[in-house]
């Protein structure tokens, strides 16, 4: 008995090693392996080199797919939701961006059955930015008034920015002309108020905000710059945490805080450190659409 056992251990070991009759399992288990594609085992070795579930996190994650959203058992009503910091972020300013959009809903319905145009709206938008900055240096005269008046003009000028592109849209008129004033006008508008409050800083000596509320213009327009250039290859290029929106906010918030105590100096310092981080989450952004094209075979000539 114990030398049929080791015969048949031996036979076995044949087997897997390739000795015996029949196709080695060893040899039938590689030439699985090898009929997949290297996309596919590179997945699976990186799910059974870490944890089963942290493996698939990153799967989902890497291919862009929804945050998943899993349900508790009846009777909880609640949810857990897996999401990274980027997606909640995204998915916050997604909410108040729709909300925006939704509310001048309302009033595109009545603009587009007037003969006002886009077009008037964006020279109307530009002015009031302008006016905003011709105030703000008159805060040594009155702070309250003027630094108020300023964050009311800006704020209403935005507005029209925001409604040209709507109106357009609503009403067929969209032009490339339309959108290149659109674009055009923000970059003017802003620059416009922060070249103002560059120079109410300059008047009382502090060079440091100086400085920095130029590095802040700088900022702001390579944003705008590198979505354009992203757009321009066939790329995304409107991620980030600093858009137009948010430095309209930043803005406007400092304005309007300055009287009452809070330093302008702080919103425009935040304001230069979100937009430098913009840029560099597009400059990454990009990088990762490209090195993903060139690994799907993209030809980049």
């Amino acid at each position: 008995m114990v030398r049929e056992s080791r015969l048949g251990a031996l036979a076995r070991l044949g087997l897997v090693l390739g000795h015996g009759h029949g196709e080695p399992l060893l040899a039938r288990r590689s030439r699985r392996r090898l009929r997949r594609p290297p996309v596919a085992r590179d997945r699976l070795r990186t799910a059974a080199e870490t944890h089963p579930v942290k493996a698939k996190r990153r799967l989902a994650a890497r291919i862009d797919r929804p945050p998943i959203v899993r349900r508790l058992p009846r009777g909880t009503g609640a949810t857990v939701r897996h999401v990274n910091r980027t997606a909640a972020i995204g998915s916050v300013k997604q909410g108040y961006t729709d909300g925006t959009r939704r509310l001048a809903s309302r009033y595109i319905g009545r603009l587009a059955r007037t003969r006002v145009s886009p077009n008037a709206l964006t020279t109307g938008g530009v002015l009031l930015c302008t006016a905003a900055a011709f105030a703000i240096p008159f805060e040594n005269r009155n702070e309250l008034v003027f630094y108020w008046l300023a964050a009311g003009l800006f704020i209403a000028g935005s507005i029209l920015d925001i409604l040209d592109g709507a109106l357009a849209r609503e009403s067929d008129k969209a032009t490339p002309l339309g959108e290149f004033l659109d674009s055009l006008s923000d970059r003017v508008s802003e620059g416009f108020v922060l070249a103002a409050i560059a120079f109410v800083f300059a008047r009382v000596g502090d060079d440091v905000s100086v400085a920095i509320c130029l590095a802040a213009v700088a900022g702001s327009f390579l944003v705008s710059y590198a979505r354009a250039k992203a757009e321009l290859i066939g790329l995304k290029g409107d991620v980030g945490i600093g858009s137009r929106a948010e430095r309209v906010i930043l803005i406007s918030s400092g304005l309007i805080l300055a009287p009452l105590g809070v330093p302008l100096q702080w919103f425009i310092y935040l304001l230069a450190a979100t937009a430098w981080l913009t840029v560099l989450q597009r400059i990454l952004s990009v990088r990762k659409q490209l090195l993903r094209k060139e690994a799907h075979g993209f030809d980049q000539r």
